[in-house]
């Protein structure tokens, strides 16, 4: 018989303030990719998905004050490192459409790691579903990101 570890309050906190910082890279990453690209319709998506992390922090804020928690309000940069969106300034930079979006799956890469390291954990019910609802958008992000990419490189390939 397998018996389950209920988390601590403290446990709990810690697993969605990691969310939060993990959202808030995300969404600043895609924040700066849409500086750097000139497709509209891969500036549109950019902004739709810098949009989606910023609705995720909020929600994962709100569960933490919830529980009496303070929310993460910012990431270290070795956290951020850590996380796979440090390169995206240096990408921007190049304006090169490619090496933004493979520094997007990069940073998407390290998101659907640290979710699937939250959802090991033994959140509340609630807390679960939401992080599995997240989880699924950032695997859909991730996804297109990588479509995306794919669909950039053929075409510089043709051109």
């Amino acid at each position: 018989m397998t018996t389950t570890t209920i988390m601590t309050r403290d446990e709990v906190i810690s697993t969605l303030n990691n969310l939060i910082e993990t959202c808030r890279d995300g969404q600043a990453g895609f924040q700066a990719a849409v500086e750097g690209v000139t497709n509209p319709s891969l500036k549109e998506v950019f902004f739709q998905y810098a949009q989606q992390r910023s609705l995720f922090v909020s929600e994962l804020q709100g569960e933490v004050r919830a529980l009496g928690g303070d929310p993460q309000t910012t990431g270290s940069v070795a956290a951020a490192l850590h996380r796979g969106w440090v390169n995206i300034k240096a990408a921007v930079t190049g304006k090169n459409e490619h090496s933004i979006l493979e520094e997007c799956e990069r940073g998407e890469d390290s998101a659907v790691k640290n979710y699937q390291e939250a959802l090991k954990e033994n959140l509340p019910p609630s807390l679960n579903s939401l992080a599995n609802r997240q989880y699924q958008a950032i695997v859909t992000t991730h996804n297109a990101v990588r479509d995306w990419r794919d669909r950039v490189k053929v075409a510089s390939a043709r051109a």
